[in-house]
């Protein structure tokens, strides 16, 4: 009898190593399995955790802290319209929104689109008081410069006065400023100019102190990453997929939300 309990101890103990080991090895291989299943949006995220302003939001994070509607208006081109998404939903302010009222849950939360196809900086401007200035947001997304360099557009020192005069219009009424560059995407990368536009934007936003998003640097970081190129650009060699919508709108309400504490 006690042979037979002692046989079945050690079986026991045989089928619990090998449940053990079992688990040790599907534990370290689940994790390797989940990072090759996520999304190229979510290793976008991931490869810009630290995706950053480099400014405070001051009437942003009032009307956040208040419980006042927050009302957002994003102005550009054809990227802030979404172009070859077949759903407002998925265009990066859509996006944006969606992230931010996730963030912040007890806040109210509008974005106005206020993209134009073709648009270049002096066209943006033009239309600020109408898409802009009519809606009185508290905060502003320009979107600028991709139009002004990937069809062989020259940036000049009148191009960056247009900039700096957009951005004090901007803030003369009262509103919260970001920036968002350009497209990392070889449309824009083909230009001889794309780093001096590049350069414009980054300096107005230093000079006038307002936010910059950087979807050049967030895109670039993304493909150094591993993530592929076709992922974050679709067919045209310029324009965002869904994914890179998807990500560039997720990153810039985290990075939104941590400006306006």
């Amino acid at each position: 009898m006690l042979t037979y309990f002692a046989f079945r101890a050690g079986n026991a103990r045989t089928i619990a190593s090998i449940v053990a080991v079992l688990l040790v090895v599907l534990s370290g291989s689940v994790p390797s399995q989940a990072q090759d299943e996520l999304s190229s949006a979510e290793r976008c995220l991931s490869a810009n955790l630290n995706a950053s302003l480099g400014a405070q939001l001051p009437r942003t994070a009032a009307r956040l802290k208040s419980g006042e509607p927050l009302r957002i208006v994003a102005i550009g081109s054809s990227s802030t319209v979404g172009l070859w998404v077949l759903r407002s939903a998925a265009t990066y302010p859509e996006v944006m929104r969606r992230e931010l009222a996730r963030l912040r849950s007890n806040a109210t939360i509008q974005v106005i689109n206020s993209g134009r196809v073709g648009d270049t900086i002096p066209n943006n401007i033009a239309r600020f008081q109408r898409d802009v200035f009519a809606h009185t947001p508290d905060l502003v997304i320009w979107q600028l410069g991709t139009n002004d360099v990937a069809w062989g557009g020259r940036p000049d020192e009148g191009l960056k006065r247009s900039v700096l005069e957009g951005v004090r219009a901007l803030k003369a009424g009262s509103s919260d400023v970001v920036l968002m560059d350009m497209q990392y995407a070889p449309q824009v990368l083909a230009s001889g100019s794309y780093s001096t536009m590049e350069g414009i934007i980054i300096d107005a936003a230093k000079q006038e102190r307002v936010g910059l998003f950087s979807r050049f640097a967030l895109m670039r970081n993304s493909i150094n990453a591993g993530v592929a190129q076709s992922d974050l650009v679709t067919f045209d060699g310029l324009h965002n997929t869904a994914d890179g919508y998807d990500c560039i709108g997720r990153a810039l309400a985290r990075a939104i939300s941590t400006s306006a504490r």
